[in-house]
C-alpha cells in the first residue's frame, strides 16, 4: 500500500511541476536561462520537486540507508509543503488569478499535494525516531532560500513573492515578514514532533 501510495503521489507531484514549468516557458518573455533560474526561485516549485523525488525515492525503495529514508526527512519536508500551503491559501490566493490549466496545476502544487504529504506522514512516518533536536536543522532549508532570493534580488531586481520585494516593501518590513514565517516554520515543526510522539 505504502508503494502504491508512493507512485501515485510521485505521479501527481511531477506531474504539477512539470506542467507548471511547461506554462511558465509558454508565458515568459525573458531569456530561457532566466526563466528557468526564477522558475526555480519559487519555494512553491523547489519545495514540490522535493516531495516529488521523495514520493519517487519511496517508489524505488532505496532502502534503509537513503537520506530520504532517514527518520525525520518525511517530517521536514512535511513541514515544508504544509508551509507551501498556508501562504498561498492566505497570502497569495486573494491576488493570484490562474486561468485554464494553470487552475488544476496551481491546486495541486498548493493544496494537494500539502495534504497527500500531511497524509502519507501520518501513516508511514516513523514518529518515535524524530528528535527534537533535529528541528533547527529543518530551518536550514527556509533560511538558505531566504538568503538566496534577497541576495538575487539585489542584482535582478525579481522577488518570487509580493511579501519578500525589498524594493517595494523596504528591508525592515521584509525582516519582519521573514521572522513571522520562520515562526510558523518552527511552530509547525514542532507540533510535528510533539503530535508524532503522542500519536506514535
Amino acid at each position: 500500500m505504502k508503494k502504491y501510495s508512493a507512485l501515485i503521489f510521485a505521479v501527481i507531484a511531477w506531474f504539477a511541476v512539470i506542467v507548471q514549468f511547461y506554462l511558465i516557458l509558454e508565458s515568459q518573455s525573458n531569456p530561457i536561462g532566466e526563466t528557468i533560474i526564477r522558475f526555480f526561485s519559487y519555494f512553491t516549485i523547489l519545495t514540490n520537486t522535493l516531495v516529488a523525488c521523495y514520493f519517487s525515492s519511496q517508489v524505488f525503495e532505496l532502502g534503509e540507508k537513503s537520506v530520504w529514508n532517514k527518520p525525520g526527512m518525511l517530517t521536514a519536508i512535511t513541514v515544508y509543503i504544509i508551509v507551501v500551503g498556508i501562504v498561498y491559501q492566505i497570502v497569495l490566493r486573494p491576488i493570484w488569478n490562474p486561468q485554464g490549466l494553470a487552475i488544476l496545476v496551481d491546486e495541486l502544487l498548493h493544496s494537494v499535494n500539502p495534504l497527500l504529504v500531511l497524509w502519507f506522514w501520518w501513516l508511514y512516518e516513523e514518529k518515535s525516531k524524530v528528535e527534537w533536536v533535529q528541528v533547527p536543522y529543518w530551518l536550514l532549508y527556509p533560511f538558505f532560500y531566504l538568503i538566496y532570493i534577497l541576495g538575487r534580488g539585489q542584482f535582478s531586481g525579481f522577488y518570487p513573492y509580493p511579501f519578500m520585494n525589498v524594493t517595494e516593501l523596504g528591508f525592515p518590513m521584509v525582516a519582519l515578514n521573514s521572522l513571522v514565517l520562520f515562526a510558523v516554520f518552527l511552530s509547525l515543526s514542532g507540533m510535528l514532533v510533539f503530535l508524532g510522539r503522542k500519536i506514535q
